[in-house]
C-alpha cells in the first residue's frame, strides 16, 4: 500500500504552512501531498484565509525534490478547461514531472457565488467535466490542428506547446463517491479513481462497478488505478487520542459535540484510534483493491500526528 497526505488548506493555512507540511511529508516518506481546491473556508469558521491550489502547488514544486503533488479535486467550475490545461502543464514543468491532477464537478455553491463564479446544476457541471476530460487528453496528446466539439466547450485548430513533462500526460484522477456517471467518465478518461467518504465495503462494491464499466468499453480494468481518501485521527496513547478528538471537534466548529457519538459515526470510514487500530483499518481499505490511501488530515498543524501516522503505516501495510 502506498500513502499520500491530503490536507484542507481552506482551514486557514498560509502558503508557508503548506510548504512546511509538504517538506515534512517528503521527509517522512509519503509518496505524494494532495490538497483540496476550495476558495471558501470550511468546516468551522467561514472567515479563515484561503489560497489558490495551483498557485500554491507551483510554489511547493520549486521547494521540494521528490514528493508528488496534486489536487483532490479541482472543480471544473473554477477554471476554463483550456486554461486549466495550461496551468497544470506549467506546474508539471516546474515540478520536473511530479504532478497528479484530480478533477471533479464541484459542489460548494457559496464559494462560487461569493466570487461571481457560475454554479450550474449538476447535469451541466457533469457535462462540463466530460468536456474538460476530453480537452485535457486532446490538448496534451493530439497533434496541432486538433479540434473538438463538446457539450459546452469547443476547441478549434489547437496548438498546445509545450506538452507536459510527463508523457503522455500527468496522471488524471477522477474523484467521487462512485456515482454511475463518474465511474463511466473515469473508465473512459482517468488513470485513477479515488473513492471518498466511504467505508471499505462500499469501496469494494464501487470498485467492482468501476471494473465493469472498464470492461464495457474494452478497457482492461488492471489499467485503472484505485485509491481511497480516508480521514484519520490517531494517538500514541488514549490520552493523546482523546486530546486530538477534542482538538478536531473545535477545529470543525463542533466543540461541545458528544465525542463518543462523533467517533461512532466516523469509525466505519475513518482511520481512528491507537496505532494497532489504525493499521487494522488501513489493511481493510487495502483489501478493497485500493493501491494507495490519501490520508485526509483535518488537524494539519499537528505535525506530531503526521509523524505518528507515517511511522505506523508507511511500509507496514
Amino acid at each position: 500500500m502506498r500513502f499520500a497526505l491530503m490536507i484542507e488548506p481552506q482551514q486557514g493555512l498560509s502558503y508557508l504552512e503548506q510548504l512546511e507540511i509538504a517538506r515534512l511529508a517528503e521527509r517522512l516518506g509519503f509518496e505524494a501531498l494532495f490538497r483540496s481546491d476550495h476558495y471558501r473556508s470550511f468546516p468551522g469558521r467561514a472567515d479563515e484565509p484561503t489560497t489558490d491550489a495551483w498557485t500554491v502547488l507551483a510554489g511547493i514544486a520549486r521547494e521540494t525534490e521528490r514528493i508528488r503533488l496534486g489536487t483532490l479535486v479541482s472543480p471544473v467550475t473554477f477554471r476554463h478547461p483550456g486554461s486549466f490545461a495550461k496551468v497544470v502543464t506549467t506546474v508539471d514543468e516546474m515540478s520536473g514531472g511530479r504532478i497528479d491532477v484530480g478533477v471533479g464537478a464541484g459542489w460548494n455553491d457559496p464559494e462560487h457565488s461569493q466570487l461571481g463564479l457560475a454554479f450550474p446544476d449538476i447535469a451541466e457541471r457533469a457535462d462540463l467535466l466530460e468536456d474538460e476530460l476530453a480537452i485535457l487528453h486532446g490538448l496534451w496528446e493530439e497533434p496541432d490542428g486538433w479540434s473538438f466539439e463538446g457539450k459546452q466547450v469547443s476547441v478549434l485548430d489547437a496548438g498546445f506547446h509545450p506538452k507536459p513533462v510527463q508523457q503522455p500526460h500527468p496522471p488524471i484522477i477522477v474523484g467521487g463517491e462512485g456515482r454511475p456517471r463518474s465511474l463511466r467518465l473515469a473508465a473512459r478518461y482517468a488513470d485513477e479513481y479515488n473513492m471518498s467518504v466511504s467505508d471499505p465495503d462500499q469501496c469494494s462494491a464501487k470498485f467492482a462497478l468501476l471494473d465493469a464499466e472498464c470492461r464495457k468499453i474494452g478497457r482492461d480494468p488492471a489499467t485503472m488505478h484505485k485509491s481511497v481518501m480516508v480521514g484519520f485521527l490517531v494517538g500514541a496513547d488514549e490520552a493523546e487520542f482523546e486530546r486530538r478528538v477534542h482538538d478536531l471537534l473545535a477545529m470543525v466548529g463542533e466543540a461541545g459535540t458528544d465525542a463518543a457519538a462523533w467517533l461512532d459515526e466516523h469509525r466505519p470510514r475513518w482511520i481512528v484510534g491507537m496505532p494497532d487500530q489504525a493499521r487494522a483499518m488501513a489493511a481493510r481499505f487495502a483489501a478493497t483493491g485500493a493501491e494507495r490511501i490519501m490520508l485526509q488530515d483535518m488537524l494539519p498543524r499537528d505535525h506530531a500526528m503526521i509523524e505518528l501516522i507515517a511511522r505506523e503505516l508507511i511500509g507496514r501495510i
